[in-house]
């Protein structure tokens, strides 16, 4: 039943169900990139991977703060 109302809300508002997806998509895969970069210990030397995951989360707050609401304007 999920599956199928997810289907029909990609019909009706396609945009808009493609963000809504997407951002639990990568709110799970930060969270768990979080917790394999935390498992793996304190980071040492310039730390990329970490640097790496804060960055993926610093471009979604901003995509969600900045762009959307300037896309929603334009409507």
């Amino acid at each position: 039943m999920a599956i199928a109302g997810i289907v029909a809300q990609l019909r009706a508002h396609p945009v808009a169900t493609v963000l809504e997806v997407g951002s639990v998509l990568v709110c799970c895969l930060l969270f768990i990139g979080t917790f394999v970069l935390l498992s793996s210990g304190v980071p040492t030397g310039r730390g990329d991977p970490w640097l790496a995951l804060i960055g993926v989360g610093v471009v979604f707050v901003l995509f969600w703060t900045v762009v959307v609401p300037l896309y929603e304007r334009t409507l």
